[in-house]
């Protein structure tokens, strides 16, 4: 029986969509990282019970983090993007969080920026406040360890390709690394990573998405967490193209889920039918309550996904809308991403 509600927001569904596709969906996939940091945190005796931690976030992360907290007795300060929403807003301040909103900014990279900006201004009047650095403290990788013992018992680990945003680096760079670790060895792991245009991650930061840029896979600022050289094969998928994957995976598998499931949706059906031998699992982060306006409503106008095909490139100025793959190979982090 769970001891708070966060271990069982935290805990995903394996879902089979078909005989070799798999969908790995969470309610809120962040909550397993925060709830696994804080207490190793609170175990190594980096942090005590009572303290403030604080942290930026767009939107998952803070509810996780607040979820957390809440758990093991802690404070919580979020410094929030805009797309933080009212639903969520009112969880936090009943969880007893703190949130500052940034003004409005249609620049993602600058509304990231002056968010870590902020973070050192609290830091420099609260120097006893914990600051988790979501984005760039491996602590954030350890509560995937059980997920992926969960996928090992379930899929194994022969000819296991995992599908998902690359993000903060965390959850996917995370499962791969530990079903790569199968006991006796022979695991078959490959990692696809889903980026947004725009994103410096993987060095699209010189393309634009004329909608917008899928912020909870891909960022405009350098991530410590992710490790480029886990990861065999990019997809850069716009808004448009994972608009019609999370439409499609609502209509034809009733799974109701955000933007980045329908980019990582696309890239897991594209992956399972060039390589046939193998399971395609892919990560559904969150549900797609935050998305029914901008992404659901509009099911009306999205594009038939049997209409879409990546362009393949070897270059990333090659990289083109609406769907790039590139094989990486587990190669280096390309410059400006560090």
């Amino acid at each position: 029986m769970d001891q708070h509600v966060a271990e069982s927001i935290g805990r995903p569904d394996l879902i089979r969509l078909d005989d070799r596709l798999v969908c790995l969906r969470f309610e809120t996939m962040k909550a397993v990282s925060a709830l696994a940091a804080v207490r190793h945190l609170l175990d190594t005796r980096a942090v005590r019970p009572g303290d403030t931690l604080v942290d930026s976030s767009s939107g998952i992360y803070a509810y996780a983090l607040a979820l957390a907290c809440h758990r093991y007795g802690m404070r919580c300060h979020i410094v929030g993007s805009t797309t933080v929403d009212h639903t969520l807003a009112v969880q936090l301040a009943v969880l007893g969080a703190t949130l500052e909103r940034m003004e409005p900014c249609d620049d993602l990279k600058l509304d990231q920026k002056r968010r870590v900006e902020r973070i050192h201004e609290i830091l420099a009047a609260h120097p006893e406040y914990h600051w988790m650095r979501q984005y760039h403290d491996d602590v954030h990788y350890l509560g995937y360890r059980a997920v992926a013992d969960r996928i090992r018992e379930a899929l194994g680990t022969e000819r296991l390709t995992v599908v998902g945003g690359v993000g903060s680096g965390a959850s996917t760079g995370a499962l791969a690394r530990y079903l790569r670790e199968a006991p006796g060895g022979g695991a078959d792991v490959e990692l696809v990573g889903v980026q947004p245009y725009g994103s410096v991650t993987f060095g699209s930061a010189h393309v634009s998405d004329p909608e917008i840029i899928i912020a909870g896979i891909g960022s405009s600022i350098p991530f410590g967490n992710v490790s480029h050289e886990l990861y065999d094969t990019l997809h850069w998928i716009s808004f448009d193209a994972a608009l019609a994957g999370g439409v499609d995976l609502l209509r034809r598998h009733a799974v109701f889920a955000g933007l980045s499931t329908g980019a990582g949706y696309l890239a897991a059906r594209h992956e399972r039918d060039r390589a046939p031998g193998r399971t395609v699992l892919f990560v559904a982060a969150d549900t797609g309550h935050r998305y029914v306006d901008t992404v659901h409503a509009r099911h009306g106008g999205a594009a038939r996904i049997e209409d879409l095909a990546p362009r393949e490139v070897t270059d990333r100025n090659d990289l083109a809308l609406p769907w790039s793959r590139m094989r990486w190979n587990r190669g280096p982090a390309p410059e400006g991403s560090l």
